[in-house]
């Protein structure tokens, strides 16, 4: 059955996935299937929107799998999976939130040109606009299809510049359309990522090489790499599951500058712009810190510095812009990195927003550390957020961060709790009635 309802999650149409999750629904709300429900919550998983194993249907049922309570959906450059992975939540039972990633420009800014979260590039940044409004969604996405578009043209380019590397060795060429927009989800709203060209080149160098001892040996010895110790035993194992995946974190990480080029300002909008917007539509703009790298989760980034050294100047400057969030990764960076990060939230107001970036079938969906005492507050306001979400999709003026707002003269951490109270006491099968069910209704 589940073999079944996970291909079924899976299937070429929204419509055939979400009638996948209305079955999933009916058999978890008749408790024919169960699963141990814990606290933990996740706000950061990628779709096949952007680059991921997953739909958004699939994301909703494994997360409930994984003992999630609520989950979001983040995909580059895209939110067209966003009402998807919240009808499917619904039908589920489990909490959702929406929003995007994208990379914006810091020309302009106190920090212009400096590498500051981005391991690609300097003055590029990753951003967050979270809960967005559904009825907005059509905004957000006449931002960030243009944004598409230029990264386009420069992945058609990436794509030329690496095929002049593969004949050296013995590779055929990859096709842009076939190999690498075939793949994506881009003709339904999605983005085309420097991952679906590496994955792209990991199938070619697996189908030329096989797995195991032969793809080491042209990894290592044919094109020059180094293998940490950990990803040398996954790709020995030739019965690896994730073995796509693996491949693909080594090919990003110690191959993709070899014909990586940078994106320009018509792919990168004005931080500006993009905030700017953000609060306008009513989404929560968060900049996502990085903090200085020891090891990534994922496999695909390497050891260096990043806005750690600068951060007492930067948060001030992201409050500036019009910022009202902070999100980052509670396994990724140490507990005294978080805690400086939480310091400075605090004294300039901004919320924080926690969230595992999933985009690979090796990762777990649950993230044990945020239930740890110097992250269990993360809980709460992801069910802050999930409330905003859902009443400022019915009245803009109950967005968390808006001006007529019944509690915007309250602190930012009271105006948290209640909006955390409402979140998580509201039933996720049922999330239109929370305007109705709301704290200042109740009071």
């Amino acid at each position: 059955m589940e073999q079944r309802l996970g291909a079924a999650l899976d299937a070429p149409t929204r419509e055939e996935r979400l009638s996948a999750a209305a079955r999933a629904g009916a058999r978890i709300e008749s408790r024919e299937e169960v699963t141990v429900q814990t606290d933990e919550v996740n706000n950061h998983v990628h779709t096949i929107y952007s680059f991921s194993p997953y739909s958004p249907s699939e994301v909703s049922y494994r997360a409930w799998k994984a003992g999630l309570r609520a989950v979001g959906c983040m995909d580059h450059d895209s939110v067209s999976g966003a009402l998807e992975l919240g009808e499917a939540c619904r039908l589920i039972g489990i909490g959702s939130t929406v929003g995007c990633e994208l990379r914006v420009s810091f020309t302009g800014t106190l920090v212009e040109g400096r590498k500051i979260n981005n391991p690609d590039s300097a003055n590029i940044v990753y951003i967050a606009l979270h809960g967005i409004p559904h009825d907005r969604l059509d905004e957000v996405d006449a931002m960030l299809r243009p944004i598409r578009e230029a990264r386009n043209r420069r992945n058609v380019r990436q794509v030329e510049r690496l095929n002049a590397l593969l004949p050296a060795h013995g590779i055929e060429p990859i096709d842009f359309a076939r190999d690498v927009y075939g793949i994506s989800q881009a003709s339904s709203g999605g983005s085309v990522t420097e991952r679906h060209i590496l994955s792209a080149l990991a199938t070619k160098i697996i189908d030329k090489t096989g797995k195991g001892p032969h793809l080491i040996s042209f990894l290592t010895k044919g094109i020059g790499l180094s293998l940490p110790p950990r990803l040398d035993d996954y790709l020995r194992d030739e019965g690896n599951p994730h073995y796509l995946y693996d491949v693909l974190g080594v090919l990003k990480s110690l191959f993709l500058p070899q014909f990586f080029i940078q994106p320009d300002s018509t792919e990168c909008v004005s931080v500006f712009d993009a905030v700017e917007l953000g609060n306008r539509v009513g989404a929560i703009p968060a900049y996502a810190y990085l903090g200085d790298v020891t090891e990534s989760p994922t496999g695909d980034k390497t050891a260096e510095k990043f806005e750690d050294s600068f951060l007492d100047e930067l948060v001030p400057e992201l409050k500036r812009i019009g910022f009202k969030a902070v999100t980052y990764m509670p396994p990724r960076n140490t507990i005294e990195q978080l805690k400086r990060v939480q310091r400075l939230c605090a004294e300039y107001e901004l919320m924080e927003i926690s969230g595992v970036d999933i985009n690979s079938s090796r990762q777990s969906f649950t993230c044990p550390e945020v239930m740890l005492p110097e992250f269990r507050h993360l809980v709460g306001t992801t069910w802050a957020l999930v409330a905003h979400e859902h009443l400022a999709s019915a009245d803009g003026r109950l967005a968390l961060f808006s001006p007529d707002n019944p509690y915007a003269g309250r602190s930012l951490p009271e105006r948290i709790a209640i909006y955390a109270e409402a979140g998580a006491s509201m039933n996720p099968r049922h999330p239109e009635r929370l305007v109705e069910e709301a704290p200042w209704n109740r009071r």
